[in-house]
């Protein structure tokens, strides 16, 4: 099993946020940290930031700020370019959808019963980090069209301990009956993990790829997305031969609800 070298771990010297080495830190700092960092703030619960992540997860089951947190990376990451245009052009080469799909993914990324309150989380976000040079995004329908992307194209960051002992396991030569009672028991696990953390059971945080977020969902795919270097690396690995010309694809379930039995798994697809 992979360790994580926590001996290069380096926290902000202000907030106390912690990044995976110095250059990570160097780099998020440049990009947008700077602008992010709530130094003696962070404790305070009535800093715009941290009511709107407070907000946040009273709205998003299961509780987390990765999404909406990335929202602010990409306003500040706007601020701080000296190639403002380049992020736009950037930002539009994501998968976009109609007005329609639009509310659909909202609907997924927040809930049924909290859409009535997109306006208060808008206005939230124009509190905390709102900026001339993104002022496209707090509109009404851009800000709904940047929680759609997000809700589309964002990809969990991260790797699971709990997946990694499981793929251990199924290395392991049992009897039949043995591995029947091991599925059994993998699937309780996760029904219990579910509980607590939902699809966010592997995940320590959210990121948008470019060219990850090109490729098509298979139920028999040909790759797999990984983060081998326990950061923000993310790496399409081939699970077979890929000729010239074939298409790559993904699947859309995450690493957890991959490893999981095939009776868990049939049933994790048909909520995709």
């Amino acid at each position: 099993m992979n360790v994580v070298d926590q001996s290069q771990h380096v926290p902000c010297r202000n907030c106390k946020v912690v990044y995976c080495s110095q250059n990570c830190f160097e780099s998020a700092w440049s990009e947008y940290h700077q602008l992010l960092c709530l130094d003696s703030a962070r404790l305070d619960p009535e800093h715009p930031l941290n009511k709107l992540c407070d907000f946040w997860k009273n709205i998003h089951f299961p509780p987390e700020t990765c999404s909406i947190l990335l929202f602010a990376k990409l306003v500040a990451k706007l601020r701080l370019s000296s190639n403002k245009a380049e992020i736009l052009e950037r930002i539009a080469e994501f998968c976009h959808s109609t007005v329609e799909l639009d509310s659909s993914l909202i609907h997924k990324l927040m809930g049924e019963q909290f859409q009535e309150q997109i306006e208060v989380l808008r206005q939230m976000c124009h509190d905390a980090f709102y900026c001339e040079e993104a002022a496209a995004w707090f509109t009404p329908d851009g800000f709904r069209s940047i929680l759609a992307l997000i809700g589309r194209n964002g990809q969990g960051v991260g790797t699971s301990s709990l997946s990694a002992w499981l793929k251990n396991c199924e290395q392991l030569n049992i009897p039949q009956i043995e591995r029947k009672r091991f599925d059994k028991m993998v699937d309780r696990i996760y029904e219990k993990c579910d509980e607590e953390s939902g699809s966010f059971l592997n995940c320590e945080g959210s990121a948008l790829y470019m060219l990850q977020s090109l490729c098509n969902h298979s139920c028999d795919p040909n790759a797999d997305i990984t983060f081998p270097y326990h950061n923000h690396v993310l790496v399409l690995r081939a699970t077979k031969a890929i000729f010239p010309g074939e298409e790559i694809c993904v699947s859309y379930l995450n690493e957890c609800d991959r490893d999981r039995s095939r009776h868990s798994r049939s049933k994790a697809l048909r909520l995709v």
